[in-house]
């Protein structure tokens, strides 16, 4: 079975990045149900890395964008450039046009840049001066965002945030974790050694396996339940859309095929809600993203069928 493919893969990325199992697992996830993921941290704590880490493991064509302030979005899809002996314009792909982009702090960049991935993102093709362009396959775009409360930012509107599957936050590592990165040798060094485990063919079996994965109707009515309290909770401003929920579903096929199944069970959908709705769901009143602890208490009130 496909998810074979897998276990090499979190094995020698969990001797890079260290003490984040579960992180990890996530990400594999949300690549292979084909979404996108936006990681929220402080810096510093392996965020760039971890872009780093699943794109020389896999095989992946990688580029890293830097967004700034003063960043256009030629900068990123391609500009279109007159040539002279041909007598017309001919373009010229950006970074964009990689297996694997690192946006590296998407919210640095002004608005009218960061939409300058919408299309990448939903639809896997760019326009540029009427003419349509498509993007590698496997495309996968993993996004670092600063904490909103630092200098600089440009919070990212909600249609910006539902193109993103999956966020996920890194956090410190444990005690054993950090002084194991202390005393051992540079990540930067280890990746640089290290070689692909797989191939993006193999990524690409993985996710057909995915989308095969079976799923029940009592399933299905879970999931459903699942959305509806959201919709009707007097703790949000609004709930999950039928894309969420769609979202949902992929992911926790996804990670039912990491664990070697080939059929999802409730606790998958536990455990990739919160990442699937963090980012998507705001609170009465203040309008902040809402806290695990209400996350947490969206999954207890509804009750397994």
């Amino acid at each position: 079975m496909p998810h074979r493919y897998a276990i090499p893969v979190l094995e020698a990325a969990n001797c890079i990045i260290l003490g984040k199992d579960r992180e990890l697992r996530l990400a594999l996830a949300c690549l292979i149900a084909r979404g996108h993921l936006l990681i929220e941290d402080l810096p510093g704590v392996g965020k760039t890395t971890l872009a780093h880490v699943i794109a020389r493991l896999i095989g992946l064509h990688f580029q890293r964008i830097q967004f700034t302030s003063d960043l256009l979005p030629a900068d990123i899809v391609g500009v279109s450039i007159f040539d002279r002996e041909a007598g017309s314009f001919r373009f010229h792909p950006g970074p964009i046009f990689s297996q694997l982009i690192l946006a590296d702090e998407i919210n640095r960049a002004t608005p009218k840049t960061q939409s300058a991935l919408l299309e990448a993102m939903e639809e896997r093709q760019v326009t540029a001066d009427s003419e349509t362009h498509p993007l590698p396959d496997p495309f996968f775009v993993i996004a670092t965002q600063n904490p909103s409360h630092q200098i600089g930012t440009f919070p990212l509107p909600e249609s910006q945030l539902d193109r993103f599957l999956l966020r996920i936050r890194l956090g410190y590592p444990d005690r054993s974790a950090e002084r194991a990165l202390l005393m051992g040798e540079d990540r930067r060094e280890l990746l640089e050694r290290q070689q692909a485990v797989v191939q993006p063919e193999d990524l690409l079996a993985m996710q057909q396996a995915a989308h095969a994965v079976a799923v029940s109707e009592r399933l299905i009515d879970y999931v459903q339940a699942l959305l509806t309290r959201t919709r009707h909770s007097p703790e949000l401003v609004t709930g999950l859309s039928p894309r969420a929920g769609l979202g949902l579903i992929a992911a926790a096929r996804a990670w039912a095929l990491i664990a070697g199944r080939d059929h999802v069970l409730p606790e998958d959908v536990q455990t990739v809600f919160p990442h699937v709705a963090a980012h998507r769901l705001h609170t009465a009143g203040d309008g902040r993203s809402v806290t695990p602890e209400v996350l947490a208490q969206l999954v207890r009130d509804v009750a397994v069928v």
